[in-house]
This record gives structure tokens, sequence and C-alpha cells, in this order.
């Protein structure tokens, strides 16, 4: 396979993402309808959560089933941080925006409206807007592992591999670009077509970068590192879907689509697993 035909797969894979975005322009839609949108979401993510954690967690185990406890130590310790950075960034990330926003808002005087004016693009995002970026730049993580699995079975010459993994990941893609967009579906503001294309990009791009990286080299540890950062990035997600849930609608509700969004993570995973991926 040559790199161009390789690097178009990763693209194809990467590009259905943007199927389900435009349903972030959405609009009049009931709190229950919104709250039964993000709970498919967050069982889209729960899933894929299960599916980075299980991987990153696998070579760790590996290596101390096989008595290599130097090994086992490094890829444990990277592990650790790189779930730890991937959750507490984002945590501390949101402490520091909200803190800007009350400055702007709240400030004394003719200070205050300066710094309004200066920090207008932290305040002009509405909460629904970030907790949307937050979600893409969870699975944007996500998905650049996935590229990296793209890149090494087209290295290999594993055509047949490459095709299930685009079809794979491409559904999986598609089904990310709806949790995406949930937050965003009855905002006040309709969001723009470029800001739904930023949103697809965030999330998207990657599977193409890491095709990219991954037919022209491979390293354990790195990976180890994108898939913990993936998780931790995917469980603070998770958290904040939750309470815009519960906010929202009843408890069932948010549940079945919960249920929902994991059969419908599983099912696409399906297609994977039947090819002996």
């Amino acid at each position: 396979m040559s790199t161009l035909q390789t690097l178009g797969l990763g693209a194809i894979a990467g590009f259905t993402i943007f199927l389900g975005l435009p349903i972030g322009r959405m609009q009049s839609v009931k709190p229950a309808t919104k709250a039964f949108l993000a709970a498919i979401a967050t069982g889209i993510l729960i899933f894929l959560l299960w599916d980075v954690l299980s991987q990153a967690v696998g070579p760790v185990e590996d290596a101390l089933t096989n008595g290599r406890d130097g090994r086992f130590a490094w890829l444990a310790f990277l592990l650790a941080a790189g779930f730890f950075t991937g959750l507490m960034s984002l945590v501390y990330y949101d402490l520091w925006m909200k803190r800007r926003r009350r400055r702007a808002f709240l400030g004394p005087g003719a200070a205050s409206t300066a710094e309004f004016e200066h920090d207008h693009h932290f305040t002009g995002m509405s909460p629904a807007r970030w907790l949307a970026i937050f979600i893409a730049t969870g699975i944007g993580l996500h998905n650049f592992s996935e590229g990296l699995a793209i890149g090494q079975s087209a290295a290999a010459d594993k055509l047949s591999l490459a095709i299930v993994l685009i079809i794979g990941f491409g559904l999986h893609n598609a089904t990310e670009g709806l949790g995406i967009c949930a937050p965003l579906t009855g905002d006040q503001e309709q969001p723009s077509w470029s800001f739904l294309a930023l949103l697809g990009l965030i999330g998207g791009a990657p599977t193409f970068f890491g095709t990219v990286i991954g037919q022209a080299w491979v390293n354990q540890s790195v990976m180890i590192v994108f898939f913990a950062l993936a998780a931790g990035s995917i469980l603070y997600v998770v958290m904040e879907l939750l309470n815009v849930g519960r906010a929202l609608a009843s408890k069932p509700v948010v549940t079945w689509g919960i249920l929902l969004g994991l059969f419908l993570g599983f099912a696409t995973d399906f297609i994977l697993v039947a090819a002996g991926v």
C-alpha cells in the first residue's frame, strides 16, 4: 500500500466525524431531548473510556507478568501520569476559565470594561460550546491512537486489516460527531458552520496525523501516554455530561440514553472483533 493511499484512508476515517455534526444546529429542542442526546454521547464516551484504558493497561500488565519489573514501573508511571494530566488539566483549566469570566464581569469601574474587552473571546463562548470543545479534544486524543493503528497495519502491508480498521473507526467517528454536538442542541445561539468545522477538525484530524506517524514510527511508551491522556480527558467530559443530564431530565431518560450510547459503541466495535483484530 502506497503512502498516498494510506493517508487517504486515514483521512476518510477521520472525515466521518463530520457526519454527526449538523445536529449541533438543531434549535428549539426540549430539555428532555437535550438530556437524552447528552446521555447518548455519555454512553459512547464510556465505551471509549473502556476501550482506551484497556489498550493502555495491556502493555503494562504484560510487562508485569513477564517479570520485567523495571519496564513495568516505567510504563505504569507513564500510564498514571498521562491519566492524571488528561483529567486534572481539564479540571483546572475549567476553573481558570471561570475565574477569568468572573473578573471580566465583576471588576470595578473602567477596569472591568477593559478587562471584559480583553477577555471577550473567553466570555463570548457559552458553557455548551466549551463542553463541545472539551468533548472534541478528548475524542481527538482517542482518534490519534486509532490513526496509529491504521498506519501500523498499512506499514506492515496488511491491506485487509487496514480496510477493516477504516470501516470500524469510521463508524465510531460518525457516532462521535453526534456526541460532540449533543451539548449544542437547543443552545441560545446557533453554532456557525465554521465552528462545527473546527470541532470536526479537533476531533477528526488526529486520525489522519496518527496515520502519518503510525506508518513511519511506532513507540509503545508514547502510545501508552496518548491512550492515558485520552482516557483522562474522556472521564472529565463524562462527568460534565452527567451533570448536564441530571439537570435537564429524569434519571430513566438519562439511563436509557447512556445504554443506547454504550450499545452504539460496542455495536460498531463488533466489526473489528469479527475480523479478529
